[in-house]
């Protein structure tokens, strides 16, 4: 028999999802056939799946180690066994060591990632440019895994719950545009900035330098069709404007230039929708490409600049983020806050030359 307490991130799902994270390799067949017959049970009785789970529930099984190992993806005498006790403990992570060392790995490996504000819920982070966020493929190291491995550090205990709940990171950022990414530490905070996301209340704010000289503030929309094949964009004026087999979504972009000269803008950009490759593509289509966008951008200026700073990537930067009121729950701790990344020195650098007569009060 194994068994395992639910604690506050495995609390409020339904009983049948989390038995799927449990057990992540059986199949629901499977699952609801063992609670027929009591081969899985909540607090000692028969439990359907749709019960929604509270802290301090038991969920039993009543299986072999050879058929728990099976379904869970850890072999009898792994790290993480079932029947630690606990709140949310006992589940065996799906992949064992071998998930814990990618997290390890990517702690020690990934540089440059500094955490700008953390409590029991969140942790915001600035990320580097040449990171990615989350894994483009199995092999990657991605912020997400450093994010768990930074817990990991802190708290080695967090090992047993990540079966069935891991903190994950909550937006994307291009591999080559740096600074905030959110991230999620409990079931709750995933929630709730995923809400605030989704809901659009967040305010989304970044940093870039564009190609041309735009003298005033605006807020543009269009339509984004994606080439998943060529991970490329399009920007149309109206929602028939793709190409065959796409469907644009609406996207809404807006701007403030900060310093100007006949060549180039340094602006302030807040992302309205939130969509891939929505800022790069945007601008580009209203002829202001980001200086060293290898995609969007002017390959003459991006050369001079490469000559020039060694600017190999776009220069965009997710400088501030601004969050909602909220005077009770979740999100109280962070009712109201403004967090900023300072941008990084290769930015700043350029800042510097290409706008000479910026002063530090602009």
């Amino acid at each position: 028999m194994q068994s395992v307490r639910i604690g506050a991130n495995q609390a409020g799902q339904r009983l049948d999802k989390f038995l799927h994270k449990y057990l992540p390799l059986a199949g629901s067949g499977f699952l609801y056939k063992m609670l027929r017959k009591k081969n899985i049970t909540l607090n000692g009785k028969k439990a359907e799946g749709r019960e929604i789970l509270s802290v301090g529930d038991e969920v039993c099984t009543f299986f072999s180690d050879e058929t728990f190992g099976k379904f869970s993806g850890r072999a009898p005498g792994d790290p993480g066994s079932a029947g630690q006790g606990g709140p949310g403990g006992g589940a065996a992570l799906p992949g064992g060591e071998k998930r814990l060392g990618e997290y390890w790995a990517a702690y020690r490996r990934l540089q440059g990632i500094t955490v700008l504000y953390e409590d029991d819920d969140f942790l915001i982070m600035n990320k580097p440019t040449g990171i990615l966020a989350q894994k483009a493929a199995p092999g990657d190291a991605s912020l997400n895994e450093w994010m768990i491995g930074y817990l990991l550090s802190k708290n080695p205990a967090l090992a047993g719950e990540l079966s069935t709940f891991r903190p994950s990171v909550c937006n994307r950022l291009d591999r080559n545009t740096s600074g905030i990414v959110l991230g999620g530490k409990s079931l709750a905070g995933l929630q709730y900035v995923s809400r605030c996301i989704r809901e659009r209340s967040l305010g989304k704010f970044y940093r870039t330098i564009c190609i041309g000289a735009l003298g005033e503030a605006a807020s543009v929309r269009g339509y984004l069709a994606k080439d998943a094949m060529r991970n490329q964009v399009t920007v149309a004026r109206t929602a028939e404007g793709g190409g065959p087999g796409e469907k644009p979504v609406p996207i809404h972009t807006a701007y403030a230039p900060i310093a100007v000269t006949d060549r180039y803008t340094l602006l302030e950009v807040e992302l309205i929708t939130g969509k891939s490759h929505q800022i790069r593509s945007h601008l580009a289509s209203i002829g202001h490409p980001l200086i060293g966008d290898a995609k969007y951008g002017l390959e003459g200026v991006n050369r001079e600049l490469h000559r020039r700073y060694g600017l190999s990537h776009q220069l965009l930067h997710a400088c501030r983020v601004t969050f909602p009121e909220a005077p009770s729950g979740i999100g109280s701790a962070l009712s109201g806050r403004t967090v900023t990344a300072p941008c990084p020195e290769l930015f700043a650098r350029l800042e510097r030359e290409l706008f000479p007569q910026k002063t530090e009060s602009d």
